[in-house]
């Protein structure tokens, strides 16, 4: 259910931009529906893969922010800011960016979280 949920958001999102014909290869789209379940998942996934690689424990809090990049045959980035902590501190701002293909059994890739004072000023 949840692999179908992703590659219909991401066909449509990709199908929507082609007929406004905004759409640029090297550019970022904008996900405005950011409560989308599909959406949520791959934030969580970015927030479980960083604690597996750093060793901690936080939590996603919330996504603050998403955008998409790609074509559906060579997977599609996902640019997201997300809120995320643990028990013992208050949340921080971060980041993320996510390698999805979404015909395959959701497989996801973490490419890099890091904190938003990090992160390009042009995105947040």
């Amino acid at each position: 259910m949840k692999l179908e949920c992703l590659v219909v958001l991401a066909f449509v999102l990709f199908a929507s931009a082609v007929a406004r014909k905004e759409i640029d290869p090297k550019g970022w789209i904008p996900i405005v529906k950011i409560n989308d379940p599909a959406l949520i998942e791959i934030a969580k996934f970015s927030v479980t893969a960083f604690n597996e690689w750093a060793g901690l424990t936080f939590k996603l809090q919330k996504l603050l922010k998403a955008e998409m990049q790609g074509q559906v045959v060579n997977g599609i980035y996902f640019r997201l800011i997300v809120a995320a902590g643990d028990d013992q501190s208050s949340s921080n701002n971060y980041q993320a960016i996510v390698w999805n293909l979404p015909w395959t059994e959701n497989y996801m890739n973490l490419i890099s979280f890091i904190p938003v004072h990090d992160a390009p000023p042009s995105y947040y």
